[in-house]
C-alpha cells in the first residue's frame, strides 16, 4: 500500500485542507494517510476528522495513527511537513517579548526578523532529524515543506540532506486574486509570472490578451491608498519598486527597514501596520478551537470542498504523468534566478509530473527587486549558517543583517537581545547554551 505521510498532523485544519484534498484524487484511492504528532489528543482529533470525512465521501483511504515517527515515515512514498517548534507558549511569546524590551517590534516573526531567525533555530534540527529517518526508511519520498520560515528549512533540507524536497505556500496562488478583488478588477483569463524568493516574491508580469495590465493596477491602487485599507505596505513597496509582491502587508512591513520605526510611529498608523498580530491569531485560534473541535472532530456529517493547497495537485501529477504548473520553493542551482545567490532558496515556476518536479528557469529579476531579496537571502543564509555550525557569532550575524533588526538596533543591543533570546529558550537551541555570551 502505497503511504502518505503527514508530520504535524495535529494541525487538525490544515491536514483537513491538504488530506482532505488528496481524498479528491482518484489517483491517490488505496493510499495510507499516515499521521505523525507529538501531541497525542490532536493527533487523535485528526483522525477522527478524516475517518469523518473518509465515511462522508466514502474514500477508500486508510487513515492511521502513529506515535513512533520514524514508523510513521517507513514506506512513505510522500512526506507532509506542518510542525512549529516550541508552540505559541513558550516560542512564540519569546520571539515577541524579548525583542519588545529592546524597542524592536514585529508583526508576524515566522519567516525573517529576529522571531524568524529564533524559529528557523529551533526548526532545522527537527528537521534535519526527520530527513535522517527517511534517509533509513523512505529515502526517495519527496518531502513537501509547508512549515515556516520556507526560504531558511526548505534551503537546509536541500543542502545538507539527500532528500527531495520543495516548498510550498500559497501566497503565490491567491496573489493576484485577492489583489484584483481589492481593486475591483476582474481576474478572469489573466497571464501572470510571478518569482522571488518566498513570502517576497513579485509579480512581475500580469496581462490580459497581451495587455499590459500593470498601469491600470497602479492608477486603483494610488486612488486606494487615499484611504486606510489593509495591504497599504504592499501599494506603497509597489509604488517605489515598481511591482507587486506576494506576501500580505502584515508580513512585508517587518522584511524592509522602511515601515516599523520607533522614530517615526506614525507609520505604524499611515500603513494601518497590526503589531503583535501574530501573537493575536493565536490566542484567538487557541480560543475559538473548543467550538471548532465539536464542529470538526465529532461531526459526521463533516464536509470539503478541494482547497487552494499546491499538495494534492503535486501528487495527483505524480500519479497520474499530467503536469502541473505551480510556484515552489527550490534551491537557486545553474541560477534559476540569475542576479540572486546560487545557495539561495527561490521562488518560481515549476512544472511536476511522474519524473519529478522541474524548476523553471527566470534569469535576472529586476535590480531593485533582486536588492530587496538579496537584504532577506543574507540573513537567510546565515541562520542556516547557525543552525549547521551551532556557532553564536553566525547568530549574532544573521541578526546584523536583517533589515528591520539593523534600521532600529546597535549592534551591541543585537547582541544582547540574541544572547537573551537564547537564554530563555533553554532546551529549544541546545547547541548554543554552552557558548559564552558576548555582551552581559
Amino acid at each position: 500500500m502505497s503511504k502518505i505521510t503527514f508530520i504535524g498532523a495535529g494541525s487538525t485544519v490544515f491536514a483537513k485542507n491538504v488530506l482532505g484534498d488528496c481524498m479528491f484524487v482518484p489517483a491517490l484511492a488505496g493510499f495510507e494517510f499516515a499521521l505523525f504528532d507529538i501531541d497525542e489528543q490532536r493527533l487523535r482529533d485528526s483522525e477522527n476528522m478524516l475517518n469523518n470525512l473518509k465515511q462522508n465521501y466514502k474514500s477508500n483511504v486508510t487513515i492511521k495513527s502513529y506515535t513512533d515517527r520514524k514508523e510513521a515515515l517507513r514506506g512513505a512514498k510522500y512526506v507532509i511537513n506542518a510542525i512549529q517548534v516550541g508552540g505559541y507558549k513558550p516560542s512564540t511569546v519569546i520571539d515577541f517579548e524579548i525583542p519588545k524590551k529592546y524597542g524592536l517590534r514585529q508583526t508576524i516573526a515566522d519567516t525573517i526578523g529576529i522571531g524568524g531567525i529564533f524559529r528557523s533555530l529551533r526548526t532545522i534540527p527537527v528537521m534535519l532529524d526527520f530527513a535522517k529517518d527517511m534517509e533509513e526508511v523512505c529515502p526517495d519520498a519527496l518531502f513537501l515543506n509547508y512549515t515556516n520560515p520556507m526560504a531558511a528549512l526548505t534551503g537546509a533540507m536541500l543542502r545538507f540532506t539527500n532528500i527531495k524536497t520543495v516548498g510550498l505556500c500559497h501566497s503565490v496562488q491567491i496573489c493576484t486574486e485577492h489583489l484584483f478583488k481589492d481593486l475591483g478588477m476582474d481576474h478572469e483569463g489573466i497571464e501572470e509570472k510571478i518569482a522571488g524568493i518566498n513570502h517576497m516574491a513579485w509579480l512581475l508580469e500580469v496581462k490580459r490578451d497581451g495587455k499590459d495590465l500593470y498601469p491600470e493596477i497602479k492608477r486603483r491602487a494610488k486612488e486606494r491608498q487615499k484611504t486606510k485599507h489593509h495591504d497599504m505596505v504592499r501599494y506603497e513597496l509597489m509604488d517605489k519598486f515598481g511591482y507587486y509582491v506576494t506576501e500580505s502587508s502584515e508580513h512585508n512591513a517587518e522584511y524592509h527597514p522602511y515601515f516599523i520605526k520607533r522614530n517615526y510611529p506614525e507609520l505604524i498608523d499611515r500603513f494601518n501596520i497590526p503589531l503583535d498580530e501574530y501573537p493575536r491569531r493565536c490566542v484567538e485560534q487557541i480560543e475559538r478551537w473548543e467550538t471548532m473541535r465539536e464542529d470538526m472532530v465529532n461531526n459526521s456529517q463533516l464536509s470539503h470542498t478541494r482547497s487552494h493547497e499546491y499538495g494534492s495537485r503535486i501528487l495527483e501529477a505524480m500519479e497520474t504523468n499530467i503536469p502541473f504548473k505551480f510556484g515552489g520553493n527550490v534551491l537557486n542551482t545553474g541560477r534559476l534566478i540569475s542576479n540572486l545567490p546560487e545557495n539561495a532558496c527561490v521562488e518560481v515556476p515549476c512544472v511536476v509530473d511522474r519524473s519529478g518536479i522541474m524548476p523553471t528557469y527566470v534569469g535576472d529579476l529586476p535590480e531593485q527587486l533582486a536588492a530587496l531579496n538579496r537584504t532577506n537571502i543574507n540573513t537567510q543564509l546565515l541562520t542556516i549558517e547557525a543552525a549547521m555550525t551551532g556557532k553564536r557569532e553566525a547568530v549574532y550575524q544573521a541578526a546584523l543583517l536583517d533589515p528591520h533588526t539593523a534600521a532600529e538596533l546597535s549592534m551591541d543591543d543585537i547582541i544582547a537581545m540574541c544572547d537573551e533570546l537564547i537564554e530563555a529558550h533553554g532546551d529549544w537551541l541546545p547547541q548554543f547554551a554552552n557558548q559564552k555570551a558576548i555582551v552581559k
